[in-house]
C-alpha cells in the first residue's frame, strides 16, 4: 500500500509519446527516473513508409487542393499566436520520406534550404535525429496549417543567411519564428531578397531517384535541388574512383538518371517562371527558390559532372515563353465580326501589357535578387514578343485603315502614357528600353504597303467620282449649281476630302510619312484627267445641246482649277511630284477651254466667213451673229473662276482679232469707185464694238487693239501718197507683218497694181529692215495669219522698172 501511495502504481506510470512506455532506472537517491521512450509498434515498410511520406510531402505542396481548407482541419479555435494550449496535442507527424532517412522536407524542416552563417549542421534536423526531437518539430510545424506553414518556412530558408545572432535559437523554436514571417506576409510586407546567401549542408546520402523527381514534381524544389546536388558530388566520386564497388554501367546509369533528373528540374523550372505572372501569389514563394537554384548552378558550370548549363538563358527564355503566352491571350476579333478588329486589339494589347508590368513590379521583382533586372527583362521580352506579334498580323490581308493602326499604335501609343511611358511604370522603367526595336526595314515595310494600300484607296476614289458624275449629271442632263458666281461641281470636293484625310493622318504619324502619302496621291492623281476626259468626252460627244455642253466644260474647268490649287499646298513636302501633278491639271483645263474656244469657233465661222465681201458691205447681219455668239460666251465666262478665265477670255479675243484680219488677206472683195472709204468706216465700226465687247469680258490683251485702227487708216486713205506715212506705227506695233500681208490690205482698198502700190512696199521693206528684230515675239498677229491670193505679182520689180508700168502706159 506504501508503495501504491509513492505512485508506482503501473496506472500511475506516465506514458510516451505514440503509446510507449518508459522504463525506469534509479538514481543514487533512490528516485525513479523515465528512460528513453521504446516505441511499441514496428518500424513500417520501406514502400509503405515511401507512399506516406510522398502523401504528406502532396498534402503541404502549393499544388495540393487542400490548402485552402487547412485552416478548417485545424478548428476555429486555432490562433496563430503560440499560445494554443492544443498546440503538440492535434499536431500530425512531421512526414519522412523513408524510416532512417537521412533527409527531411525542407518545407518542414528547422533550418530550411539557405541556412544562417554559423549555424551547425547538428541545429538542422538534416540527419538522423531523435523520436522526440522530431516529433516535437513537426507539431510545432504542422499546427500553421499547411499553406502558411510552406510560405513562412521558405521564406525563412531564403532569408536566413549572414545572421549570427540566430545561432542560439533551438530547434524547438521553430513556431513563433514561422508565425512572425506569417504575420508579415499576411500584412503584406515587402523583403527583398539579397544578392548573397549560403547554401546548407549537402547530405551525404541523396534520395533515390524516384524521390527527387517526385520532389520536383511536387514543386519542393529546394529539397529536390540538394539531392540533385548530393546526387551529382556522389556520381564525381564513383567517377574519381571513390566507389570501387561501382561498375562503368552502374555509374552510366547513375549519370543518365541525374541529367534526367536535371532536366525534370529544368522544365519544372520552366513552368514556374513562365507561368508566374498568371497566378503571381502562387509562385511569389516558389521563384525565390528558382532563384537561388539558377545561382547555384551558374557557380558549379563549370565543375565536372555539370548536366544543364545556361540557367539564366533558360530563365529568360521562360520569361519570354510567358510573355508571348500573355500576348497570344488577347483577343482578336475578325474582320468579318469587326471591321475596327484591330485597332480594337491593339488596344486591349496595349492594357494587357501595362497590367503585366505593373504585377512584375507589385508581385514578382522582389522574388529575385537584384542581378537578375527582373523588369528589364520582361520589358525587353515584351518589345521582342511584340515585334513577332506585329510580324505576323502583317502577314494578314491588311487594309489601308489595319496598317495606319498598326503604325499609330506603333510610333503614337506604344511608347507614351498608355504603355510603355504609363505613370505606373516610371519608377522602374528606363527612358532607353521603352522603344520597339525593329529588324532593318520592317517599319518601313509597314509605311510602303500602308502607302500602296491608300494609292489603291485613292484609285478607287476617282473611279467613283467618275461614275457619280455620270449617273448624277450626265445622264440626267442635270444643270450645275453654282457656288458663289461659279459653276460647282461636287468632284473636286470629293476627290481633295480623301487626300486631305490621307495626308493629315500620315502627318499624324510622322513628316517622312506624310511627305511620302502627298507624293503617292500625287502620283496617282496625275492619271486622273486624263482617264476623267475619255469619259467626259466619250459622253459629249453625242450631246447637241451645245450650251448644255459648254456649262459643263466651264464646270470642270473650274474643278480642276481649285485641285490644283490645293494641290499646289503641298509643293514643299514633295515638289517634284506636285509639279508634276501642276501640269497635268493644266493641260486638261486647256484642253477643256480648247474644246469650249473650238465649239465658239465653230459657231462663228459660218459669219466670219461672208466679212469683206459685197454682202457685208451692204448688211450687218453676219457680223451681229459674230456678236450675239461673243457676248454669249461672255456670259458663260463670268462663271468660270480665276485664273484660267483671264487666260481664255485673252484666247478668244486674239482668235476673234486673228479671223477678222484673215478675212482681209483671202482677195474675196476689192473696192472700186472710192468704196473704199465706206468700207473703213464700216470696218471702223465694228472694230471698236469688238473692242467694248473684249473690254467687257476684261482681256488684258491690250496690245490687239491698235490694229484694226492701222488697217482702217490704211484702206481709207484718201490719197494713196500718204498711206506710206502710216506705215511707220504700223510696223513698230505689229513688226510680223510682211509684204504680202500688206498687199492683200492694199488689195482690199482697190490698189491692185501701179507704182504707188510698189512705192509703199518698198517703204514697208525699209521699216523693218531699220527695225530689225524689234519688237515682242509673244505678241505676234501677221505672222499666224495666212495669205491666200497672190496680189503681189509687181511686189519684187526693182523699182527703176515702174514709170514703164504707170497708169498713163
Amino acid at each position: 500500500m506504501a508503495e501504491k501511495g509513492q505512485g508506482d502504481s503501473e496506472e500511475a506510470q506516465p506514458k510516451g509519446p505514440e503509446g510507449t512506455t518508459p522504463t525506469l532506472e534509479k538514481t543514487e537517491n533512490g528516485n525513479a527516473q523515465p528512460d528513453s521512450p521504446v516505441k511499441k509498434e514496428k518500424k513500417p515498410g520501406m514502400m509503405k513508409s515511401f507512399r506516406e511520406s510522398i502523401r504528406r510531402v502532396g498534402e503541404k505542396s502549393p499544388l495540393s487542393p487542400n490548402i485552402s481548407g487547412s485552416k478548417d482541419k485545424l478548428g476555429p479555435d486555432f490562433r496563430m499566436d503560440g499560445n494554443n494550449p492544443e498546440i503538440g496535442a492535434h499536431a500530425p507527424v512531421s512526414p519522412s520520406l523513408s524510416i532512417g532517412s537521412p533527409v527531411q522536407s525542407p518545407a518542414w524542416a528547422t533550418g530550411g534550404l539557405f541556412k544562417k552563417e554559423g549555424e551547425s549542421a547538428d541545429d538542422s534536423p538534416v540527419g538522423h535525429k531523435t523520436a522526440s526531437h522530431s516529433r516535437t518539430q513537426s507539431d510545432s510545424s504542422a499546427i500553421m496549417g499547411d499553406s502558411l506553414l510552406k510560405m513562412g518556412a521558405s521564406l525563412r530558408h531564403s532569408f536566413r543567411f549572414g545572421n549570427k545572432k540566430d545561432k542560439a535559437s533551438k530547434q524547438g523554436q521553430l513556431q513563433p519564428v514561422t508565425e512572425a514571417l506569417s504575420e508579415k506576409k499576411l500584412e503584406g510586407l515587402k523583403v527583398e531578397v539579397e544578392e548573397a546567401y549560403q547554401l546548407p549542408e549537402i547530405p551525404h546520402t541523396p534520395l533515390s531517384v524516384m524521390q527527387i523527381n517526385k520532389l520536383i514534381e511536387m514543386e519542393v524544389l529546394e529539397e529536390a535541388h540538394l539531392n540533385l546536388l548530393s546526387l551529382r558530388e556522389e556520381l564525381r566520386r564513383d567517377q574519381e574512383g571513390c566507389g570501387e564497388d561501382q561498375t562503368p554501367m552502374e555509374q552510366a546509369k547513375k549519370e543518365k538518371d541525374l541529367s534526367l533528373l536535371y532536366t525534370a528540374l529544368r522544365e519544372k523550372v520552366k513552368d514556374i517562371v513562365r507561368d508566374s505572372n498568371k497566378l503571381p501569389s502562387r509562385n511569389k514563394e516558389l521563384l525565390v527558390h528558382v532563384a537561388r537554384i539558377i545561382q547555384e548552378e551558374e557557380k558549379r558550370e563549370e565543375d565536372p559532372g555539370g548536366m544543364i548549363k545556361g540557367w539564366r538563358d533558360i530563365w529568360r527564355a521562360a520569361v519570354q515563353e510567358g510573355v508571348q503566352a500573355k500576348i497570344g491571350s488577347v483577343h482578336l476579333d475578325s474582320r468579318e465580326l469587326n471591321s475596327s478588329w484591330l485597332a480594337v486589339h491593339l488596344g486591349l494589347l496595349g492594357k494587357a501589357i501595362v497590367e503585366d508590368l505593373e504585377n512584375v513590379i507589385n508581385e514578382l521583382k522582389d522574388s529575385y535578387p537584384p542581378s537578375f533586372n527582373v523588369f528589364p527583362t520582361y520589358v525587353s521580352c515584351y518589345h521582342h514578343a511584340i515585334c513577332q506579334h506585329l510580324k505576323r498580323i502583317m502577314q494578314h490581308n491588311l487594309d489601308s485603315k489595319d496598317c495606319y493602326a498598326v503604325l499609330k499604335w506603333i510610333i503614337n501609343c506604344y511608347e507614351s502614357e498608355k504603355i510603355m511611358g504609363s505613370p505606373t511604370l516610371q519608377p522602374d522603367m528606363r527612358t532607353e528600353d521603352k522603344a520597339l526595336s525593329f529588324e532593318d526595314g520592317f517599319l518601313d515595310q509597314i509605311k510602303t504597303t500602308y502607302c500602296d494600300h491608300l494609292q489603291d484607296d485613292l484609285r478607287t476614289s476617282l473611279v467613283n467620282a467618275i461614275s457619280m458624275q455620270s449617273d448624277e449629271m450626265w445622264k440626267e442632263r442635270k444643270m450645275p449649281d453654282l457656288e458663289g458666281d461659279f459653276y460647282h461641281s461636287e468632284m473636286h470636293m470629293d476627290i481633295m476630302t480623301v487626300i486631305k484625310s490621307f495626308i493629315v493622318n500620315s502627318g499624324r504619324i510622322g513628316t517622312d510619312l506624310e511627305k511620302k502619302v502627298v507624293s503617292v496621291c500625287s502620283m496617282e492623281l496625275k492619271e486622273f484627267p486624263q482617264s476623267f476626259e475619255r469619259e467626259y468626252n466619250q459622253w459629249s460627244d453625242t450631246l447637241t445641246d451645245l450650251s448644255l455642253k459648254a456649262t459643263y466644260q466651264i464646270t470642270y474647268i473650274n474643278s480642276f482649277t481649285i485641285l490644283r490649287e490645293q494641290m499646289e499646298a503641298y509643293r514643299e513636302s514633295c515638289p517634284l511630284q506636285v509639279e508634276g501633278l501642276g501640269k497635268e491639271m493644266k493641260a486638261v483645263v486647256n484642253r477643256l477651254g480648247q474644246s469650249l474656244l473650238k465649239q465658239f469657233k465653230t459657231e462663228i465661222r459660218p459669219f466670219l466667213r461672208r466679212m469683206m465681201t459685197r454682202k457685208w458691205l451692204s448688211t450687218d447681219e453676219d457680223f451681229q451673229q459674230i456678236v450675239k455668239s461673243t457676248t454669249n460666251l461672255s456670259q458663260l465666262c463670268r462663271r468660270m473662276k480665276p485664273p484660267y478665265v483671264q487666260e481664255f477670255v485673252n484666247k478668244v479675243h486674239y482668235h476673234m482679232v486673228k479671223e477678222y484680219i484673215s478675212q482681209l488677206m483671202k482677195g474675196n472683195y476689192s473696192c472700186k469707185n472710192r468704196k473704199h472709204e465706206k468700207a473703213a468706216a464700216k470696218m471702223k465700226e465694228q472694230w471698236e464694238e469688238l473692242q467694248d465687247l473684249f473690254e467687257e469680258l476684261k482681256s488684258t490683251s491690250d496690245w490687239l487693239h491698235p490694229v484694226g485702227e492701222h488697217l482702217c487708216n490704211i484702206i481709207g486713205q484718201k490719197n494713196n501718197k500718204e498711206i506710206k506715212n502710216n506705215l511707220a506705227d504700223l510696223v513698230k506695233d505689229y513688226p510680223d507683218i510682211s509684204k504680202k500681208h500688206l498687199s492683200a490690205v492694199l488689195y482690199f482698198r482697190g490698189m491692185a497694181r501701179g507704182r504707188e502700190r510698189q512705192v509703199i512696199l518698198h517703204r514697208l521693206a525699209e521699216l523693218k529692215r531699220t527695225a530689225g528684230h524689234a519688237g515682242d515675239k509673244s505678241q505676234a498677229l501677221f505672222s499666224d495669219i495666212q495669205v491666200t491670193v497672190n496680189t503681189d505679182c509687181l511686189a519684187s520689180m526693182p523699182l527703176f522698172c515702174l514709170p514703164l508700168f504707170s497708169s498713163d502706159n
